[in-house]
């Protein structure tokens, strides 16, 4: 008795072939839910739209910096130059603000394989994003509080430091410990959500 090659079943007329389940579409009001987040994007142009202030606020400083390099003391210069660092540092916190979140929370950039792609990026969330921006508030507050300790030694020293006070010194002094135990607090948590999720 020989045995033959079955036949693939034939199709009946008129059926369609079998299709890899394809995702139904989202029913209106969920699909209106998802689709706010690109309310936001707004927001985003009008950080970038800051980020054009800032540099033109650098280049400002910078200017007055240059052309004034041979009458300021080496106290001037050194204020100047903390602040364009904390301009620098405010706009290194735009960018992520404004690249983090938009990958995060409006849509994915596809960055994948880009050469320019920034390093922290790849494995950016809103955990990671928290603890950055959190660190970045921190430095600038550091070079706040560094400008304001090069002025307190001409406190009390009529027309020398009229913007500076010793309780305003203490209240930023305390104003940054508050910022460093904020984020020691947020990557306290971050930690244990992470150690918790690996658990289950």
């Amino acid at each position: 008795m020989h045995s033959k090659d079955q036949d693939p079943p034939m199709a009946h007329p008129g059926s369609s072939p079998s299709r890899p389940d394809v995702p139904a579409a989202m029913k209106p009001l969920p699909a209106l839910i998802f689709s706010s987040r690109w309310l936001q994007l707004p927001l985003y142009i009008g950080l970038i739209v800051a980020q054009c202030v800032y540099v033109f606020l650098f280049l400002k400083e910078l200017w007055h910096l240059v052309t004034h390099a041979f009458d300021f003391s080496e106290q001037q210069i050194m204020l100047v130059v903390l602040g364009l660092i904390d301009v620098v540092m405010i706009s290194n916190l735009l960018i992520m603000v404004i690249v983090g979140g938009y990958e995060t929370f409006v849509s994915r950039l596809r960055l994948e394989g880009h050469p320019d792609q920034p390093e922290w990026l790849s494995h950016v969330n809103a955990s990671v994003l928290k603890i950055k921006l959190a660190m970045a508030i921190i430095g600038i507050s550091s070079i706040h509080l560094l400008r304001t300790f090069i002025e307190a030694g001409n406190i009390g020293i009529a027309g020398k430091t009229a913007n500076y006070t010793e309780v305003g010194v203490l209240l930023q002094t305390m104003i940054h410990v508050v910022f460093i135990l904020s984020a020691i607090g947020i990557a306290w948590v971050d930690r244990m959500t992470m150690a918790t999720g690996k658990g289950h």
